[in-house]
């Protein structure tokens, strides 16, 4: 992986501690809107730090792939999780 592991470690354990926070806040019969506002950060957070590997990606691991001319797998990858992404 080319990202930037501390920024992304930071992110994934902040978002580990937001649903920690969430399930007590489920076990607690808090209010649901609570909840989701809290679930909506954690996803805001998991996006983040998804940006920040696909950044890298591009930058590292697409562009090598073209200054090799071997781009297309790259490419195909791209586009796949793009479509999944979208869902």
């Amino acid at each position: 992986m080319k990202a930037d592991k501390a920024a992304v470690t930071r992110l994934l354990k902040t978002a580990r501690g937001q649903l920690d926070g969430i399930l007590a806040m489920v076990e607690d019969d808090r209010y649901c809107i609570d909840i989701s506002n809290q679930i909506l950060a954690t996803q805001s957070i998991l996006s983040k730090a998804n940006r920040e590997i696909l950044r890298a990606h591009m930058y590292g691991c697409v562009q090598e792939a073209f200054q090799q001319g071997n781009a297309q797998q790259k490419i195909d990858e791209v586009l796949a999780l793009l479509d999944k992404m979208a869902r």
